[in-house]
């Protein structure tokens, strides 16, 4: 693959060499200009099928989301007693302002 980008490339360099002398300076920076987008967007299209899949990408989202879930386990256990310490405040409190209205 990279031997016909090589290969590109020097076509791409003899052709703008020879619009220079031959033709036009116009036409010849004009072939310039194109030639080295495409020759650009052919570098660039190299690896264009070596990424990952959808399905490659979610797998490891979800493991680092596993990983961190499991690494805040803690953090979740403190809430969780917090929380319930608080409902149990919040049921004392209900319990004695019913008591106090009868």
């Amino acid at each position: 693959m990279r031997r016909r980008l090589a290969l590109g490339a020097v076509v791409w360099a003899v052709a703008t060499a020879a619009a220079f002398l031959l033709l036009d300076p116009v036409v010849g920076a004009a072939v310039a200009i194109f030639g080295a987008a495409f020759v650009a967007l052919a570098v660039a299209a190299t690896d264009w099928d070596s990424h990952s899949s959808y399905e490659e990408r979610e797998m490891q989202r979800a493991q680092r989301r596993k990983e961190k879930w499991a690494g805040r386990a803690d953090e979740r256990a403190r809430d969780r007693a917090k929380w319930e310490a608080h409902q149990a405040r919040q049921a004392r409190k209900a319990g004695s302002a019913g008591s106090a209205g009868d």
